[in-house]
């Protein structure tokens, strides 16, 4: 297998994070369809809970939003729902996410998405030291530390992981 390269061209959200002055590593690695967190967690060498996922998620009015969830975690969709509050939260479908944000599904980035949405985090992810987050390529994440996501995002902590 040949090494993969340690760079990869900017995309919208590494723009957004060097344009805000943050630091961040680049790691790269071979996507796999479905493989998600835990694809990426095991080419790395990464804990997959400090893996963060970027869920666009809708509200029960079809208003997109978006939430960071620890790899090895999944959202409770009726706790999310109580928390901030609404009626009902639900998965976009893979187009309508991809329409909002502006990035394929499995290289979905919270940094530089097409349209601003809110920003859910769930509350335990800042707590980290460092957190890998999708750079907004598939087979690209960004290590940064995850108090950026409250800083530049203005990420609001929930606790809603399951």
């Amino acid at each position: 297998m040949s090494k993969k390269s340690t760079h990869v061209s900017e995309t919208p959200a590494t723009q957004m994070l060097k344009r805000a002055g943050v630091a961040f590593t680049e790691h790269v690695y071979d996507y796999v369809d479905h493989g998600g967190t835990a694809e990426s967690s095991k080419q790395l060498g990464v804990d997959e809970h400090a893996v963060v996922k970027t869920l666009v998620m809708q509200d029960e009015k079809a208003e997109p939003l978006i939430v960071l969830m620890h790899g090895d975690k999944t959202v409770s969709l009726k706790e999310l729902a109580r928390q901030i509050p609404c009626k009902k939260v639900e998965p976009c479908k893979p187009e309508v996410a991809q329409r909002h944000s502006g990035y394929q599904v499995g290289g979905t980035s919270p940094f530089g998405v097409r349209k601003a949405m809110p920003v859910f985090v769930e509350a335990s992810i800042l707590a980290l030291e460092k957190i890998c987050i999708n750079g907004g390529r598939r087979g690209y994440l960004v290590g940064i530390a995850p108090q950026v996501l409250t800083e530049l995002l203005g990420a609001r902590p929930v606790h809603c992981a399951n």
